[in-house]
């Protein structure tokens, strides 16, 4: 069965009365997308996240009287731009967006792989995790800079923390390529899930990965913390986070867009000695030893 589409443009303080409208108006279902390119990353629990301008994507059944539903939209109090009506022709949507996702290699041995596909390179490290609600399935460049960085300096033998673990992938790509023992961090309770789920699907049982809120965290200190989160966080929690790191070990840090690498290099350089920012599409992993004295 076909659907009729509409798509249209607005400021974040209109969306949701633009998305009981069309609701009102028959839709299906409606989704919110970013409008430009504004990261949203790692909301706290509770918190919608929203940008400042969003696209409104509206599904009809294929006999509703679109005429009707746009007449509606331009007579209403709420304004937008970019109004568009399409006919979207029936598929197997689960299909399509099944074949959205591929392997993906990190450095030279690691691949991050849907459950529905067979891994590229059956003798690489192959962590398989599905796309999910919880952030990091490597599609990002913040979570491709840290898995690169963990492809290229194995923490064989070594306890990782990984705070704001998101789905795990970090802290299951840690222990996949040796280390000793694992704990994901994180305040949202459906990341601890995700992490959880996506830990057992690649045999990384309760042995080795521990997975808590922050409060959860027992005193112990980590040959490597890997801190995927945003550059406002990293900074406000550069005290605790140094205190996670023995002395001689190493930190790793990414969400940090170029502009923001400054304030988080300040923050951390009083206890480590950190290396240049490597970036990509605008975005910085950066990384430091810690001072033994």
């Amino acid at each position: 069965m076909p659907w009729n589409q509409i798509r249209l443009r607005a400021l974040r303080e209109h969306s949701e009365a633009l998305e009981d409208l069309l609701l009102e108006l028959g839709a299906m279902s409606v989704t919110f997308s970013d409008a430009e390119d504004n990261p949203v990353l790692e909301p706290a629990p509770g918190e919608t996240p929203i940008w400042p301008e969003i696209i409104l994507t509206a599904l009809f059944e294929a006999d509703a009287n679109i005429e009707l539903v746009i007449s509606a939209l331009e007579n209403s109090i709420h304004p937008f731009t970019d109004l568009k009506s399409e006919i979207l022709e029936d598929q197997d949507w689960e299909r399509a967006w099944m074949d959205d996702f591929k392997p993906m290699q990190f450095g030279k041995r690691l691949w991050i792989c849907p459950s529905w596909q067979e891994p590229p390179d059956p003798d690489g490290i192959n962590l398989m995790l599905d796309p999910g609600l919880a952030f990091g399935t490597g599609t990002h460049p913040t979570t491709a800079l840290c898995l690169e960085w963990l492809d290229a300096h194995p923490p064989k033998g070594q306890l990782v923390i990984d705070y704001g673990c998101g789905s795990g992938i970090l802290a299951i790509a840690a222990l996949k390529l040796g280390a000793r023992h694992c704990w994901g961090i994180d305040i949202d309770p459906q990341a601890l899930t995700a992490s959880r789920d996506n830990a057992e699907k690649n045999n990384v049982g309760d042995a080795h990965f521990y997975v808590a809120d922050p409060d959860g965290l027992p005193p112990v200190t980590a040959d490597l913390v890997i801190a995927n989160i945003l550059s406002g966080p990293l900074v406000e929690l550069a005290t605790e986070l140094n205190a996670l790191v023995k002395p001689g070990g190493q930190i790793v840090l990414s969400g940090i867009l170029q502009e923001q690498a400054d304030s988080v290099l300040k923050a951390y350089s009083q206890w480590f000695e950190m290396q240049p920012p490597v970036t990509r599409e605008d975005w910085v992993r950066l990384e430091g030893i810690k001072r033994k004295t």
